[in-house]
């Protein structure tokens, strides 16, 4: 049973918004935000549709809603654009971004990060150890994911190296059965991996915002390394997930 210090802890250290991002951007203050660390929907639901996959119903299944991963090319950088010119208002100097991308679409959202005011750090990999062998008699197995190093205000952020080589490879398992028990989000990044980030690019009190919060992982993992919290998420179903968690896997 958690007491009320506990709980009064964990209201004050994380805000919880039920709605599409580019809105509640509007609801966040700027220069207030230490990172952003985000997954956000790749916009590959109309490219895997047209594939010999059974990837294409599993993602048009899951993002029909958020309507972010069928869109066009062109509708979805006008997206992506107004989702960094937020992102740049409410991250104070010197404010971090990780965010996950398709290593498809990484050019154009360097392009777009770049117009937008932030400075492009690195590209890297995330390497899944155990990943689904969805067609492995048809292609190679899908066991990497890619992601984007960018920073605000500068050219250098908060980096908590130690002195110590950090690669720009990364390799994790997937998610395991503890970090399902509240429901399961199909993008869901395991807490290891979003841990590893955190600790490296921000410190205690920093204020973290995830816009595309999905079941709440970096929610758990930010409060959880005594981090503040901000975390949207559209889908209803996701956002309650999201709440659960954070409620009953933050120490």
């Amino acid at each position: 049973m958690q007491s009320e210090k506990d709980l009064k802890k964990k209201s004050e250290q994380s805000v919880l918004l039920s709605d599409n991002c580019l809105k509640a951007f509007k609801k966040i203050s700027s220069n207030t935000v230490d990172l952003v660390l985000t997954d956000p929907p790749y916009n590959l639901g109309l490219f895997m549709k047209e594939r010999d996959t059974n990837m294409g119903k599993l993602r048009a299944n899951h993002f029909s809603s958020a309507n972010w991963d069928l869109l066009n090319q062109k509708d979805w950088e006008e997206n992506i654009k107004e989702f960094f010119r937020e992102s740049k208002r409410v991250l104070k100097d010197r404010g971090s971004m990780l965010i996950f991308m398709s290593i498809i679409k990484i050019e154009t959202v360097i392009k777009i990060a770049e117009e937008n005011g932030f400075y492009y750090k690195t590209t890297g990999i995330w390497h899944k150890k155990n990943p689904m062998p969805r067609n492995m008699n048809l292609h190679f197995i899908n066991s990497t994911e890619s992601w984007l190093y960018l920073v605000v205000g500068g050219k250098t952020g908060t980096f908590n190296n130690e002195n110590k080589a950090i690669h720009d490879h990364i390799e994790t398992s997937t998610i395991g059965n503890k970090e399902k028990i509240y429901g399961k989000h199909p993008t869901q990044k395991p807490i290891k991996l979003i841990n590893f980030f955190i600790e490296l690019l921000s410190n205690n009190g920093d204020h973290i915002l995830d816009p595309f919060m999905g079941s709440g992982t970096t929610g758990v993992s930010a409060i959880n390394l005594d981090r503040r919290f901000t975390g949207i998420e559209l889908d209803a179903k996701y956002f309650e997930i999201a709440k659960k968690r954070i409620s009953n896997e933050c120490n």
